[in-house]
């Protein structure tokens, strides 16, 4: 019997980890979050503050015979763009990796570790960045916590037994409820309130085509998994998309679709400004259809309007925003989703949980 701690297991890369490794024979799964506020079947949730060193150290004494970890918590700041470059962020970032790890490393039973950065390695919040990018190249030089953390893990892994992977995937999507870079909280909240005015879902972005990708948080979650046993993941770093590409002038048709709606030429929007004026009208949905989300939308949506906010309007032409996947699928992790089969399946469930209003 394995056993796994997964770290923020309420936010979206988290949650989808913790079903996975839930549902699979011969593990135990553990997750981690500040205020665990689901029930996971077969899984058990532990309230757990990951930059209180001495809790983390009474945790790993509680939980010595933990195997493996899924690091999936993230500490933003409330202006998320501009927290990215913050040290104070970084440094938050690495102490929370940090308060967990050194004492589970301590007990000697540690056997893998997963990670998360994502494409801000490569710099594409900063500048444009060559097609596509690939792990191989050097590191882009820009202050940043990913490298804070890998600097740490690569220190403590010389010479020891465990191994570790690091993921970067691009824009997932998922179930993270108030999660701060989730699309599909905000999305739905949208489509919601214009359905209920009356309205068609305009597309709300100012930004010209430009083809990125997509990342679907339970693929993510499969291959956290599969680097449990490769020999190929130990200490590699592999970026992790669906496989395909995605254009959000394309994709809207879909998006529009699953929300029983009709898709509407595009209108300015700001989701951070214009969407949070609307809490009122959020709040009567969640009551008018007995919602089990949050009557509060900033609860609902965490701060995943600025992330759109900066993926869809950003003004001026935008370099494409592609890495490669050859490196992961030649290691032997080849699976793969249609992003638009990826929405549906998502705001489907959405629905299905009353998280979204029906159809």
């Amino acid at each position: 019997m394995s056993k796994v701690v997964i770290a923020g297991a309420t936010g979206g890369v988290g949650f989808s980890a913790v079903e996975h490794f839930a549902s699979l024979p011969d593990w135990e799964v553990v997750g981690l979050s500040r205020r665990p506020t689901n029930e996971i079947p077969g899984a058990k949730l532990v309230a757990l503050d990951l930059s209180d060193a001495d809790a983390c150290r009474e945790f790993a004494d509680e939980h010595s015979d933990a195997t493996h970890v899924v690091y999936a918590a993230l500490y933003e700041k409330d202006d998320l763009v501009a927290g990215w470059s913050a040290p104070d962020q970084m440094q938050t970032n690495l102490d929370m990796l940090r308060n967990l790890l050194d004492p589970m490393i301590a007990q000697g039973n540690l056997q893998h570790v997963s990670v998360l950065q994502g494409t801000k390695a490569y710099g594409i919040h900063l500048e444009p960045v060559p097609v596509p990018a690939r792990e191989r190249w050097p590191r882009h030089q820009h202050d940043n916590f990913y490298w804070l953390q890998e600097d740490y893990l690569r220190e403590k892994q010389k010479n020891a037994d465990w191994h570790f992977t690091i993921w970067r995937p691009q824009a997932v999507f998922s179930r993270g409820i108030g999660a701060n870079m989730n699309p599909l909280s905000t999305l739905g909240a949208y489509g919601a309130v214009l359905k209920a005015a009356g309205e068609p879902l305009h597309f709300p972005g100012i930004r010209p085509m430009c083809v990125n990708e997509a990342t679907d948080a339970e693929l993510l979650a499969r291959a956290f998994a599969w680097a449990t046993t490769a020999v190929t993941a130990r200490n590699e770093t592999f970026n992790i998309t669906n496989g395909d590409v995605m254009v959000w002038q394309n994709v809207w048709p879909v998006v529009a679709e699953s929300l029983g709606m009709e898709p509407a030429p595009a209108r300015p929007y700001s989701f951070a400004t214009d969407l949070a004026a609307r809490g009122r009208e959020w709040a009567a949905i969640v009551d008018e259809y007995d919602l089990l989300s949050p009557r509060d939308l900033k609860a609902f949506i965490g701060n995943s309007d600025q992330f759109l906010d900066f993926t869809m309007r950003t003004e001026g032409a935008i370099p494409p925003a592609q890495m490669s996947t050859i490196k992961l699928r030649q290691a032997g992790f080849g699976e793969c989703i249609d992003t638009e089969d990826m929405l549906r399946k998502w705001f489907k469930r959405y629905q299905d949980e009353r998280l979204l209003p029906p159809v």
